[in-house]
């Protein structure tokens, strides 16, 4: 049996994106699965892009299409990846979700599963609040939520500063958004994730 899951993320600077794919690779570990990731569109300008550097990194997901509203009933797992912002998700984000209110009057997501991965600039930065706030819009759409349970081990890492918790994968980019790269425990933590909402939402579509 199939399982179809959606990665939506939104970056700017290549952060989330890495944990997107990393995500994609852990739901492919699922037979069956067939994943797909697609990025929300933009909101800045162009030349604040250009100005900010973030232009240029955009360029290693450009080839990623845009998520599409409409599409997201055909999903049974969707896996929504946000950078933070004052401890809430992106306003990238939010105008997507924004646009779902048709879904939300059909119950067209109701039973589906949801799950949400995060990055923020500083080890403080706000990503359990991104993640936990995040989950308010999926319990309203009827969405089963899925985190990251401690029988991963990379969230008892105590080696390293590094992100990640029970709520879901995140990283930390450093105080100027870029500076610090996606780790290798992170990484992990986002395959498990992609993994094990995959294959919760299998038993859940077989049913």
């Amino acid at each position: 049996m199939s399982v179809r899951v959606q990665v939506i993320f939104y970056s700017m600077y290549g952060h989330i994106y890495q944990l997107a794919e990393a995500i994609g690779e852990g739901a492919r570990q699922v037979p069956g699965a067939e994943v797909a990731l697609y990025q929300v569109p933009e909101l800045v300008p162009k030349e604040a892009l250009e100005r900010s550097g973030a232009a240029q990194a955009r360029a290693q997901f450009a080839h990623i299409p845009l998520a599409s509203v409409e599409n997201l009933p055909n999903a049974d797992a969707i896996i929504f990846g946000t950078p933070t912002r004052f401890g809430n998700m992106c306003a990238q984000m939010r105008n997507f979700l924004d646009q779902a209110g048709g879904l939300w009057v059909r119950n067209a997501l109701v039973s589906k599963v949801g799950s949400v991965f995060a990055s923020t600039g500083t080890q403080h930065g706000g990503q359990e609040t991104t993640i936990t706030s995040f989950h308010s819009t999926l319990l309203h759409l009827g969405m089963v939520i899925v985190g990251v349970p401690y029988s991963e081990k990379s969230l008892t890492n105590m080696d390293e500063i590094c992100g990640g918790g029970p709520y879901g994968a995140t990283t930390l980019a450093g105080a100027d958004g870029r500076s610090r790269a996606v780790s290798q425990n992170e990484l992990a933590t986002a395959r498990f994730q992609g993994r094990h909402v995959t294959e919760i939402a299998a038993r859940l579509s077989s049913r």
